[in-house]
């Protein structure tokens, strides 16, 4: 074991040490034990227990906690502390930037345990509440964490977006003539992105690849026949393809769709694939109707489109409201009257449904019975002054360990809907998951299922659930289901849709706003969706007021009834 082992694993026992507050002088001497066994100028995994104790800065003690490790590979008392620790907190302390007091409070303050979770909190700047914490420290770790993610070679889609687009700029500059398209998993607008592909319909390659080497989006380019290859400033890599014209749309084609849903098309054609002016001819030949990219996932829609039914996918222009949203009275960053202004004035919605957390998310200054009462009165305050628009009362209502809700059900049924949704204990067996969200979904008063897997992209798996009996109870008691916007969530994932629809479950595009930019996330939601088949008729929040006023009427009727 080299040196620099050796001192990672003594400074990561000096972190524990001062997480859990172990005496301050013991901490201190192992965190200095660390910084003199990286600098030895031998190694010390060649010297006896006795030769370590003599070196300034090591001592008894460090001595024989060197020789434990270099003997059977781990130290005891390391073991014990990482044991108490959540494995999270334990690789939170990787990060540059927070040390194990930030961490402490990270941890034991705001109830986050690893670092996808920590991320979202940056996102919902929730960090800056939080003492010894401020804007630029905030940004700061959420530069470093996505840095992190960079490093796996899988980017979230809206992460890769804007430097796309810029890259697809600066190739139209260089072929303004040709045709050109994204392909591949964006072009499908697949949430989690790992190369970017590009169709030129020129065969140009080298005075693209000469443009190219220049470029300021685009690094390390090579060319290799018809391929120029590099990758983005992020990190992701990508394939340009140039081919000549009259091959264009087959290719088009061939690098869009997963390569099962290519070959599934292609069987239907029984003569040669020749020159295509389109890809609409492509489908035609296979007796099938075309299909949009984002749908080109496997075989899933082949049937519909061989029978002409594919659904019309919903567009952002199709939402009339936004549910699932939060102001300053619980984490929010507007105050409630900035939230109904932004969505009546500039998203030209009708409605806002506002869901702030519910007592139980002490983190996120959940709201108590009294401040709820509070917040129904500022309501009806700007309900009477707002025209044109209107404000329903909700609740993102924590379901706790046991299902139940956290209000009474004299306070549950002063709302106009509930947002119920998991945000603690997340370490669940599929089965114990499934029954917690079913006793929720169960409850009368429900009217959204939230995020239903508390998954975050690229960081956090979320909890395994039963997703058919979790949609079917939703079907049985009439309960939404949410598919969360935001773009590290994305959930209910998209390859669930269908099974939600055709058991007669609406869905509902929710941005989970902290802010007012974030009800711009709505528009990651409804790509998801349109992945999924949803069409505007099964999607909550597409329809009307007068409309979606009388389904929550409808919903506390059938309590009461």
């Amino acid at each position: 074991m080299e040196n620099k082992q050796i001192a990672r694993t003594f400074r990561l026992l000096s972190q524990l040490m001062e997480l859990h507050e172990v005496n301050a002088f013991k901490t201190k001497s192992i965190a200095n034990a660390a910084f003199k066994i990286d600098k030895l100028p031998f190694p010390a995994a060649g010297k006896t227990q006795d030769e370590l104790e003599k070196v300034e800065g090591i001592g008894k003690s460090t001595a024989a906690k060197i020789i434990e490790l270099l003997q059977t590979g781990a130290i005891a008392e390391l073991e014990e502390m990482k044991a108490q620790t959540p494995e999270g907190i334990v690789e939170m302390m990787g990060i540059k930037g927070i040390g194990p007091k930030k961490i402490a409070i990270i941890w034991k303050e705001l109830g986050i345990e690893n670092i996808g979770e920590l991320y979202y909190a940056c996102n919902e700047n929730r960090l800056i509440e939080a003492k010894g914490f401020g804007l630029k420290t905030q940004e700061e770790i959420k530069k470093v964490i996505e840095f992190r993610m960079a490093g796996n070679g899988k980017f979230l889609f809206a992460q890769v977006e804007p430097e796309a687009k810029e890259l697809m700029e600066e190739i139209r500059g260089i072929f303004p003539d040709a045709l050109k398209h994204f392909a591949g998993e964006f072009r499908r607008l697949n949430e989690i992105i790992s190369e970017l592909v590009i169709i030129i319909g020129s065969i140009d390659q080298q005075i693209a690849f000469n443009a190219l080497v220049n470029s300021s989006i685009l690094k390390n380019v090579a060319l290799n026949g018809n391929h120029i290859s590099g990758e983005l400033q992020n990190g992701l890599l990508v394939d340009i393809i140039c081919v000549q014209r009259a091959q264009y749309y087959k290719e088009l084609f061939i690098n869009t769709g997963t390569e099962e849903h290519v070959e599934a098309v292609l069987s239907r054609i029984s003569n040669e694939l020749d020159s295509p002016d389109s890809e609409e001819i492509i489908y035609e030949k296979a007796n099938l109707q075309w299909m949009q990219p984002e749908l080109r996932e496997g075989t899933t829609f082949i049937q519909k489109a061989n029978h002409n039914e594919l659904p019309t996918l919903i567009t952002v222009a199709d939402l009339k409201g936004s549910l699932h949203n939060h102001s300053t009275w619980s984490d929010g960053v507007n105050t409630l009257e900035e939230m109904a202004l932004y969505c009546r004035d500039e998203m030209k919605l009708e409605y806002l449904g506002i869901s702030d957390h519910s007592k139980s998310a002490f983190y996120a200054k959940g709201l108590s019975i009294e401040r709820v009462l509070q917040q129904h009165e500022e309501i009806d305050h700007l309900n009477k002054k707002l025209d044109g628009f209107h404000i329903f009362k909700g609740i993102e209502a924590d379901i706790l360990n046991d299902g139940a809700l956290d209000y009474p059900d004299e306070i549950l049924a002063r709302f106009d809907f509930i947002v119920a949704s998991i945000h603690s204990n997340l370490k669940m067996s599929e089965e114990k998951a499934t029954a917690r969200l079913i006793k929720a979904i169960e409850n009368p008063y429900t009217t959204i299922l939230g995020h239903p897997t508390g998954r975050l992209l690229l960081s956090r798996k979320g909890y395994d659930i039963d997703h058919k009996k979790v949609i079917e109870a939703c079907a049985a008691n009439n309960v939404v289901i949410e598919i969360n916007a935001n773009p590290l969530r994305l959930d209910l994932d998209w390859r669930w849709h269908q099974y939600a629809l055709e058991k007669g479950v609406m869905l509902s595009i929710n941005p989970d706003a902290h802010r007012i930019s974030g009800f711009h996330d709505m528009k990651y939601g409804t790509i998801v969706a349109r992945k999924g088949g949803l069409s505007k008729e099964h999607c909550l929040n597409a329809l009307s007021l007068q409309d979606i006023k009388q389904v929550f009427a409808n919903k506390k009727s059938a309590v009461n009834a």
